[in-house]
């Protein structure tokens, strides 16, 4: 099969394109900009082309016909390549049907990580288990990690372990043999307009899984009761040597699941999961008293301002809010998750695929109930925040920059200047 994707350099489609060259299959692609995936695919001899006028894709379907177009839910309807893809009767193909395509066809037994909270770093313990545990694994992470790419295909695996997004119900394409569900909360209103939505969406995936792993709290706010689920109490938390409560709860999960899989031993997988080394964007040390976090949600914010506690008592965040139509359901969340920071740096929102209707909430719209106000400084990703950030870490101060916007990239610029 020749399957072109659109948009190769991106964290999603650039580890897809990896697992359909290591399982066989012709890949090529393109991308707006080089970057880090680009140059990690043209360096393994996938031909990527840097431009998408659809010049590049008429023309190697003209040499090879294309089989699959393979494109995110970001690319919009008129796309160049996406109107040329149609046109030549080309099968256009969201990431996760193609996805799901293989996995079948390599008969491989997908374990897929759901939840709004905490996909990410439970699919890379996951990974990080079988790995430590001698068993080979296929999958795909929605970061990059030391460990390996973020998409692996290895021929001699049973298990693809995947973070299953629920945006854009991108989830409901799998029929899972073993699924994780970290901790849910009403999130996406752009794909759910209502709470009823997403939680009904929750459901189906469930429904659709051969073998579920979950929390009581999320089974009861899902108003789910799967009789082919392991749903554990709250004070199941396993005492493990892992920073951060959430840490711990989503360590737990994966234990239980290795339990169900029947691989490695109890202490083993103890042994494995107290090693992890973490993923990239969940808070990733950049630099002494340096920590970058991808989270954007109340609960997210909570949670690793919870663990930054338990490393430092001196908390500093930086938060860029995302999206503006997402605010305007969280907003009233704002209340007391910030009471474990001395001083909250608080940003514009970043701004995407937004409801131009909506208007845009300030800062000051946004912190409104905080409880804490008194900690809150509004800023700007400027010359005097970096001095800020700066002068905290030099006071030994741990200091956290939240979001899941430019919030990374600029520090990653300045650290390197």
């Amino acid at each position: 099969m020749n399957i072109y994707f659109s948009g190769i350099g991106g964290v999603g489609i650039g580890p897809l394109a990896e697992i359909a060259a290591d399982a066989g299959y012709d890949v090529l692609g393109s991308d707006q900009a080089s970057g880090p995936i680009v140059d990690r695919l043209v360096a393994r001899g996938i031909e990527v082309n840097i431009g998408q006028d659809g010049t590049f894709l008429q023309a190697a379907h003209s040499a090879t016909p294309i089989d699959r177009f393979v494109y995110t839910s970001a690319l919009p309807a008129d796309h160049p390549e996406l109107v040329l893809a149609r046109q030549l009767g080309i099968k256009a193909v969201k990431r996760d049907e193609l996805l799901s395509e293989i996995i079948a066809a390599k008969n491989l037994k997908l374990i897929a990580v759901a939840g709004t909270h905490g996909k990410t770093t439970t699919t890379g313990m996951f990974v990080w288990a079988l790995q430590q545990l001698g068993v080979p694994v296929s999958y795909s992470i929605g970061t990059t990690i030391s460990f390996g790419p973020s998409g692996k295909f290895d021929p001699a695996s049973e298990y693809f372990v995947y973070e299953c997004d629920e945006y854009d119900r991108n989830f409901l394409h799998f029929q899972p043999y073993l699924s994780l569900i970290t901790a849910v909360d009403y999130d996406h209103p752009d794909t759910y307009p209502t709470r009823d939505d997403y939680t009904s969406a929750f459901r189906q995936f469930i429904d659709q899984s051969k073998q579920v792993v979950m929390w009581r709290t999320d089974a009861e706010y899902l108003q789910a009761a799967p009789t082919h689920a392991w749903v554990l109490p709250p004070n199941d938390v396993l005492s493990l040597k892992l920073a951060g409560e959430h840490n711990r709860r989503n360590a737990t999960l994966v234990i239980k699941g290795l339990g169900f899989l029947d691989v490695g031993q109890a202490a083993s997988r103890l042994t494995a999961l107290e090693s992890f080394p973490g993923t990239d964007r969940r808070f990733e040390k950049l630099a002494d008293n340096l920590y970058s976090d991808y989270g954007h949600h109340p609960a997210e914010i909570a949670a690793t301002l919870q663990l930054a506690r338990e490393l430092s008592d001196h908390v500093v965040l930086v938060y860029q809010p995302h999206q503006n139509v997402r605010q305007h359901e969280i907003k009233d969340a704002y209340t007391d998750i910030f009471e474990l920071a001395e001083a909250v740096y608080w940003l514009p929102t970043y701004l995407s695929r937004e409801d131009p209707k909506l208007p845009i909430l300030t800062p000051a719209e946004l912190t409104a109930n905080v409880t804490n106000l008194e900690a809150v400084h509004f800023a700007d990703m400027n010359d005097e925040l970096w001095q800020t950030i700066e002068q905290a870490r030099a006071a030994g101060k741990l200091v956290l920059c939240m979001g899941a916007g430019t919030i990374d990239g600029w520090l990653r610029q300045k650290l390197a200047a």
